[in-house]
């Protein structure tokens, strides 16, 4: 009985370990602190937005990119990068100043997303789901040529 006992106290801390081992913690946390793990990410076709505030082709971009977000919120992730880094209450009111409406992260990506930090802004990276890179985007974009890139992804 006692090795009955032992077996099933054994069994369920295998399964609880199991269990807890399983729920992701998120890699990642946007300027209003909610977790996003990167599986999530990569479960549609991710667009990754790099912008700054000092970036005139970025302003007029974000607009379009708002538009899309919205739009197609259950066919894909839109996320934003400052690319200026700026503290965490500076963040938040780039994004306000901004008018941006999808999620921006509060950490530099590139590293776990397989990128480089871009060079030229606006930069935005296109992701098939699983994570594989399908395109990078230079310049400011419209729906449309953010929808064509998804394209292959799908």
């Amino acid at each position: 009985m006692k090795l009955k006992q032992e077996f099933v106290r054994a069994i369920s801390l295998c399964l609880f370990l199991g269990l807890a081992g399983s729920c992701s913690q998120p890699e990642f946390r946007d300027v209003d602190g909610n977790g996003i793990t990167l599986q999530y990410l990569h479960s549609k076709p991710l667009i990754v937005n790099y912008w700054a505030t000092w970036c005139g082709p970025c302003i007029k971009e974000i607009p379009e990119l708002n538009e899309l977000s919205k739009q197609h919120a259950a066919e894909l992730n839109l996320i934003g990068v400052n690319y200026d880094q700026p503290e965490a209450d500076e963040q938040k009111r780039q994004v306000e100043k901004m008018k941006i409406e999808f999620p921006v992260l509060s950490s530099e990506p590139s590293v776990l997303l397989g990128v480089s930090i871009p060079e030229v802004l606006p930069t935005t990276y296109v992701f098939a789901p699983g994570g594989k890179l399908v395109a990078t985007l230079v310049g400011p974009q419209t729906k449309e040529t953010l929808l064509k890139a998804i394209e292959p992804a799908e």
